[in-house]
């Protein structure tokens, strides 16, 4: 069950996973050095943000299953 979950929707977890790497290596590196930024200040918010937007940039690329509606409309 939770096997066919994960191949289903591996490009999201990849998303993710990217996403949440590259929230946190910004705000090791870039980050905000007065902690008046609301995502950049704290490493949770950067790395949290981060899995949002990897999850959500790679799910825009999955293609839509095929479905007997779908089929039968175009």
């Amino acid at each position: 069950m939770i096997k066919t979950w994960i191949l289903k929707n591996k490009l999201s977890i990849l998303g993710v996973i990217l996403g949440s790497i590259a929230g946190y290596l910004y705000y090791h590196f870039i980050g905000c050095a007065s902690g008046t930024c609301a995502i950049t200040s704290k490493p949770f918010n950067s790395t949290l943000y981060g899995a949002l937007m990897g999850g959500l940039l790679l799910n825009s690329f999955k293609k839509e299953e095929k479905t007997e509606k779908n089929k039968t409309t175009n």
